[in-house]
């Protein structure tokens, strides 16, 4: 999803007790919540890539801070195979199996995304409401409900307000009145988007009335504080009433500062955030939801949705060895695991050695990871250059500062991946390449 065409300062922080019970929230995720226990899909991306890459260096740290946390589920296609009858009934049933509530995306409005990385939605109003009602009457128990994340703020072109407007409306109301037990939310973007009075207004224009509140930091980077004072600002003109939402799936480093045009398409150097729960304990805030899936793509490291490793492991370990707080179990003890020379078992001669390794491939084109070892002596800082064989250029880059001249590219690090210990090996940076996947030589240098 596009998340900045259109961005309005603004400064939205918390209260001094509002910062202080956002501190304190943390939960255990055997604890998960003191209210609703939320459901985590043991069929994610994460978890698949997980299940098939078992002796990955990447994957344990995944497993234990991405797969086993309760996430977002997306309901974006009309026709989806089965039907959105049988996607819902899965994941409902799923989440009834184990006595949890699901976390449930809609996103399915005519043109959402603006024709952008994630465009699509019903072909017309009346069939978006017809799947509405299809959608609802698969709904059973519990639920945590997401409504057209961004469509409100983004305001597409050659999209008619009002119909979008009653569209979003009629969804709330028609979900809610499925199930007592739903809790539906209007996406209203972030507090780094609309202004607190706007926000309410569209809102209100949007059927808030029949909604429990509303979503805000969908997919995005706003500090959980920051969201708190925004959240506590928009209620107090719709009303205490409305409760909202904050998706703190990558918050925890919060935006990029200085902030860049892109910096709301996977950015570098961000982090997973707080844990999901029904019980935030501050006034006015229903949950902390990971709305979005950490570790899939805006558009800019890979296809929009597409799981990328390096890109879960980096927000993974970005968000340091204690996190979520007290876990129960010990965080690894280093980033990556160590290699040597392969004869002697020490570190390798020289500054450093690279590689290129093909992740995956598909027609036209494939994604790549580079690991970088430090020679005997440590690095801080490195550069890699190597020619491509012949056809291949790369789309996206992520925790790399890359250029390309014809056939040659220049790679060097972006501060924090420079530093390497002696003998280790990072999972430095990755990409993603047009034509045949390739693998040459590199030339590494301190």
């Amino acid at each position: 999803m596009n998340r900045r065409r259109r961005l309005t300062a603004i400064a939205a922080t918390a209260s001094a007790a509002a910062m202080a019970a956002a501190t304190a929230m943390l939960l255990s995720p055997t604890a998960s919540a003191q209210g609703e226990t939320l459901w985590t899909n043991p069929e994610t991306q994460a978890a698949l890539w997980v299940a098939q890459n078992p002796s990955d260096s990447r994957a344990a740290l995944i497993q234990e801070r991405l797969v086993n946390t309760p996430q977002g589920n997306w309901f974006t296609q009309t026709e989806p195979e089965g039907g959105i009858e049988q996607q819902v009934a899965e994941v409902v049933s799923g989440a009834a199996a184990e006595g949890a509530a699901p976390v449930m995306v809609v996103y399915n409005i005519p043109n959402r995304d603006c024709a952008g990385a994630s465009s699509g939605g019903a072909p017309s109003h009346a069939v978006y409401r017809d799947w509405i009602d299809r959608f609802a009457s698969e709904l059973s128990g519990p639920a945590y409900i997401v409504l057209e994340p961004d469509v409100l703020p983004l305001g597409c072109d050659g999209s008619d307000p009002e119909q979008v407007s009653q569209s979003i409306g009629y969804a709330a109301q028609t979900l809610k009145a499925a199930d007592p037990q739903a809790h539906v939310y209007i996406d209203i973007g972030h507090s780094a988007w609309l202004p607190a009075d706007t926000a309410a207004s569209m809102l209100q224009g949007a059927g808030l009335q029949y909604a429990d509140g509303f979503s805000i930091n969908v997919s995005n980077y706003r500090t959980t504080e920051e969201a708190i004072g925004y959240a506590h600002d928009i209620q107090g003109i719709v009303g205490s009433d409305k409760g909202a939402v904050i998706d703190t799936s990558r918050n925890g480093n919060g935006p990029l500062d200085p902030p860049e045009p892109n910096d709301w398409c996977d950015p570098p150097g961000r982090a997973i955030g707080d844990y999901p729960t029904t019980s935030p304990g501050v006034d006015g805030i229903d949950a902390l939801l990971w709305v979005k899936l950490p570790g899939e793509a805006d558009g800019c490291a890979g296809g929009a949705g597409q799981f990328i490793p390096d890109l879960a492991y980096t927000l993974a370990n970005n968000a340091g060895p204690d996190w979520p707080g007290d876990i129960g179990t010990d965080p690894p003890t280093s980033d990556v695991p160590t290699s040597g020379d392969p004869t002697t078992g020490g570190p390798t001669e020289g500054d450093c050695t690279a590689e290129i390794v093909v992740v995956s491939s598909w027609n036209g084109g494939w994604q790549g990871e580079v690991r970088v070892t430090a020679g005997a002596d440590a690095l801080d800082g490195w550069t890699l250059t190597w020619d491509w064989p012949g056809g291949q250029d790369i789309t996206s880059s992520w925790n790399v500062d890359i250029g390309q001249s014809g056939q040659t590219v220049t790679a060097s690090d972006v501060g924090w991946n420079g530093a390497i210990a002696s003998g280790e090996t990072r999972d430095a940076f990755g990409f993603i390449g047009t034509g045949s996947s390739a693998s040459p030589q590199i030339e590494c240098g301190a």
